[in-house]
C-alpha cells in the first residue's frame, strides 16, 4: 500500500483512519476537506482542487482521505488500495452529530482552521441521502477500478482488518 485512498460516506470515520494508516504505513496523508476549504468556509475553485490533487497523485506515496466524487476518477486511476468504509448511514449521522457536538466552534484535526465545526443542514441532508446519490456513484466509479479494494462494512470489520495489518511483518 503505497497510494491509498480511504472514502465512506460523512462520519465513518475516514480521516480518523487516515491518520491511523499514515502513521502505520508511514505515508503523507492529505484530507479532501483541508484541500477543498479556505478560512471561513470559503470552497476551492474546482481547478484549484484538481491542481494540487495533481500535485499531491503523481507523487508514488500519498493516502487520501474524502469522497469528492468529482475528482475521485484521477485518484482511482493512480491508487493501489482503497480502502471504503461503507458503513450504515444512521451510525454515519450519530458520529457526525457526536463530531458536531465534539468540535463545535472548534476546526477539527483534518479540516483547514478557520472552518469551525458547526450543523449544516445540507450536509446532513447529504448525508441522509447517501444511499440514494452518492453511494451509487460512487459504486459506478469503483466498478472500473483495478487495484485493491478493502471494502469494511462496520466497524468491528475495520477494527479486525486494522489488526491484521499491525501482525504483518514490515
Amino acid at each position: 500500500m503505497q497510494r491509498v485512498l480511504v472514502i465512506g460516506p460523512c462520519g465513518a470515520g475516514k480521516s480518523t483512519l487516515a491518520a491511523q494508516l499514515g502513521q502505520t504505513l508511514d505515508l503523507p496523508v492529505f484530507h479532501m476537506d483541508q484541500l477543498n476549504w479556505r478560512p471561513g468556509w470559503v470552497e476551492s475553485s474546482k481547478d484549484d482542487i484538481r491542481a494540487r490533487l495533481a500535485a499531491i497523485t503523481t507523487g508514488e506515496r500519498w493516502l487520501i482521505d474524502g469522497n469528492y466524487g468529482g475528482t475521485l476518477d484521477a485518484r482511482l486511476a493512480r491508487a493501489d488500495t482503497v480502502v471504503y468504509l461503507d458503513f450504515p448511514i444512521h451510525l454515519c449521522a450519530w458520529r457526525v452529530l457526536r463530531r458536531i457536538w465534539a468540535y463545535r466552534g472548534r476546526s477539527r484535526p483534518d479540516m483547514t482552521e478557520g472552518c469551525p465545526e458547526r450543523f449544516d443542514l445540507e450536509f446532513f441532508l447529504y448525508l441522509l441521502a447517501w444511499n440514494s446519490g452518492p453511494r451509487p456513484r460512487t459504486e459506478e466509479k469503483l466498478r472500473d477500478y483495478h487495484g485493491t479494494l478493502v471494502r469494511l462494512k462496520n466497524p468491528r470489520a475495520l477494527q479486525e482488518w486494522r489488526a491484521s495489518l499491525d501482525k504483518q511483518p514490515a
